[in-house]
């Protein structure tokens, strides 16, 4: 069966029953512990690395340290291996989701984070820290490409891009979550990771109560089964209608649908190269990936504090709070919006108001102008909420998982690099941490520039 057969919007049902809304946010967990993830050593760091703490001066419960010391090079290995596991992630989630099911593959997942956050709440070194967070990041890899695509094919034809950008929004809601209880217990940091090593526990035990997907069902022959899950998520058993009933006013949508019907379910790098017809359309979500991930937003979301430190002593930890928050806030109107602008004009949005905002933020941090970087940071974000952030995740199933790659190799970059680089760049001058921003800022135009060519192409 194809990949298109498995995503045809009109094999499925009209609406959610309640069932299938709570379908909805079982899958939800994935990305929000993705988010969790992204974010959650930012509001630990100082505290972790010893920082505000003599790591001599006391232990915690059980004779575990109370932080684990180490420098702004080890903080970013520890933080961008999150992405490591994620790329390795990507690279194995066809198998398990061609395997088992969408809903094994996310099983899958939430034993891995679970494994991963339980590791780094009982970490005695900075190995074993790392090795838990490696783990996390292979489940959260395979999680990101499940559930854009578990989501796909369980939402209602009618509100099937709507569905969509709830993934970007259970990222940001992780995000901000991590952000707020960080700041209340950033001193008992293996806490905050032990929530979300409980949290993919019991995602894991609720999977018994859990549906698979009735496309990939229906795909490996399981006929009953099927039924039985269609009636439950849409409270019907919709049958297939002629591709002639769709009607698609996205051109970017378009341009994805003209070839759906080639695009088979798992991908080699081989068979990628050598059919012609599924390059454009790859490519043009390969650029909305790395448009995303080279915007600068990782380095924003894992550094804010580091970032603001110096500009806000006092208020860092509250801005990077007003940073998440507002990040939420503005991933909902993408969820009305991007069935009537389409993709690609809210991806064009997103790009101009990114761009300008990093050049503010490089300025900001440059000339010392507080209000000006911190509005700037706040825009950034605001911008990149509207498009850069949700539409990628919508066109994810709409093409194929396999691109989700080039964000990953990306992110591992930006995650390293940002705190050795910003250092380089500002040649140890804190008037000058800001011109990384301004690297940011040309980064996403070159992204921009090439996804527009393509596309025109």
């Amino acid at each position: 069966m194809s990949h298109s057969q498995l995503h045809r919007p009109q094999q499925k049902g009209e609406s959610f029953t309640t069932f299938g809304w709570l379908v909805c946010l079982w899958v939800l967990q994935i990305p929000f512990q993705y988010g969790y993830h992204i974010s959650v050593l930012n509001q630990l760091q100082a505290v972790l690395t010893c920082k505000d703490v003599n790591p001599d001066s006391q232990h915690s419960s059980y004779g575990l340290p109370t932080c684990l010391p180490m420098s702004d090079f080890k903080f970013s290995v520890v933080t961008a291996v999150f992405t490591v596991g994620g790329l390795v992630g990507s690279l194995v989630a066809n198998l398990f989701m061609d395997r088992m099911g969408r809903k094994g593959a996310s099983r899958v997942s939430s034993l891995l984070v679970a494994l991963g956050a339980g590791l780094m709440t009982v970490s005695a070194s900075i190995p074993i820290l790392g090795l838990g967070r490696l783990l996390v990041g292979v489940g959260s890899g395979i999680g990101l490409c499940v559930a854009p695509i578990y989501l796909s094919e369980i939402a209602p034809s009618k509100i099937s891009g709507n569905v969509g950008v709830l993934t970007q929004l259970g990222i940001v809601l992780g995000i901000m979550i991590t952000q707020a209880v960080g700041l209340r217990f950033a001193t008992q940091w293996r806490s905050v990771l032990f929530l979300s090593a409980a949290a993919s526990v019991a995602q894991f035990f609720l999977s018994g109560i859990v549906v698979d997907s009735p496309a990939w069902l229906e795909g490996k022959g399981y006929t009953e089964p099927r039924k039985s899950a269609a009636q439950k998520l849409w409270g019907t058993v919709p049958l297939p209608r002629p591709n002639a009933d769709d009607s698609l006013e996205d051109p970017l949508l378009d341009e994805l649908e003209a070839h759906r019907e080639e695009n088979v379910t798992a991908f080699t790098v081989p068979q990628v190269l050598a059919a012609r017809e599924l390059r454009k359309p790859l490519a043009i979500v390969c650029f909305a990936m790395l448009s995303q991930q080279l915007s600068g937003i990782n380095a924003v979301l894992y550094y804010s504090n580091d970032i603001l430190a110096k500009s806000l002593p006092e208020l860092g930890p509250y801005v990077s709070l007003g940073i998440t928050i507002v990040n939420v806030l503005m991933t909902f109107p993408p969820i009305i919006l991007i069935e009537r602008m389409g993709r690609r004009q809210l991806l064009t949005l997103s790009t101009l108001g990114g761009i300008s905002s990093l050049i503010l933020v490089g300025l900001g941090l440059n000339t010392n102008i507080v209000t000006l970087s911190s509005v700037a940071i706040l825009t950034f974000v605001t911008s990149f909420a509207i498009g850069l952030g949700p539409v990628p995740f919508v066109m994810i199933p709409e093409v194929s998982p396999y691109h989700v790659r080039s964000g990953r190799t990306a992110n591992f970059v930006v995650g390293l690099v940002f705190l050795p680089l910003r250092n380089l760049l500002s040649g140890g001058e804190p008037t000058k941490e800001g011109r990384v921003f301004y690297l940011f800022a040309v980064a996403l135009f070159a992204s921009m520039f090439s996804l527009s060519r393509v596309y025109r192409g």
